[in-house]
């Protein structure tokens, strides 16, 4: 059988971090991708390898388009080929919209809309058959939070690339979808539990996210027994949008 390999933008933290572990545990080979934190990112890789799998890091920026088609490279020039590829990096910016500077509407949209162009478009030729496309969005673009303009509306727009290109794409079998978190704990969240507490109680199974849960959903879209779900949005969060 043909060894299965992964992209991960944003490998090194967070959702990314539990996104490489889990797609290492079913088996496919790992490009960690990270924009600045080499040490998580190497980390992350050095379990796998130590656990038996194979897990290489890459340092890119996702809002440069010459840095995104450099994962793709490394993943062909090191493993022979792309199977998975998923988008978790992203940027957010966080006031209410009467205070949104045009240089970060440019910022939000060039990390959040475009890269998950450039994203798919390299996707288009070198993601092989059967492949996966799997983005991480957010809840925040169906909750309309106070603050959260910029981030949400870019998101969104990427949403809407990942469905059309799944039309685009399904005659070679490629299947693209997104999962959207609901809140999920944080490194700095684990410094505040009194946060964590008041957060859980809004939620209806008592608790917030881990990145666990949102990998679990990922590793199910990559696996084949997802081989017929294509186009869609999972909300991923616990109740809390019911």
């Amino acid at each position: 059988m043909r060894e299965r390999v992964a992209i991960v933008t944003g490998g090194g933290r967070g959702i990314g971090r539990a996104t490489v572990l889990r797609l290492a545990a079913d088996g496919l080979s790992v490009v960690v991708n990270y924009r600045s934190d080499a040490e998580a990112a190497g980390q992350v890789a050095k379990l796998i390898v130590e656990s038996g799998g194979a897990a290489v890091t890459h340092q890119a920026d996702i809002a440069d388009v010459a840095g995104i088609r450099t994962l793709f490279d490394v993943a062909e020039n090191t493993f022979g080929g792309v199977d998975v590829v998923v988008h978790n990096a992203y940027a957010m910016y966080n006031k209410p919209i009467a205070e949104a500077t045009d240089d970060e509407y440019e910022r939000s949209f060039a990390a959040n809309t475009k890269a998950t162009l450039v994203m798919l478009r390299e996707a288009s030729t070198r993601l092989r058959t059967d492949g996966r496309f799997i983005y991480i969005s957010t809840l925040v673009t169906r909750a309309g939070k106070p603050t959260t303009g910029l981030y949400s509306a870019s998101k969104a727009a990427g949403e809407q690339l990942v469905r059309t290109f799944a039309r685009e794409i399904a005659s070679r079998r490629i299947t693209a979808n997104s999962v959207l978190p609901g809140q999920t704990e944080t490194d700095a969240w684990r410094d505040s539990p009194v946060e964590i507490r008041r957060l859980a109680e809004l939620i209806p199974l008592g608790r917030v996210g881990r990145p666990d849960d949102i990998a679990n959903m990922v590793g199910f879209l990559a696996s084949d027994q997802a081989g017929w779900i294509t186009g869609q949005s999972f909300i991923v969060d616990g109740g809390t949008s019911l």
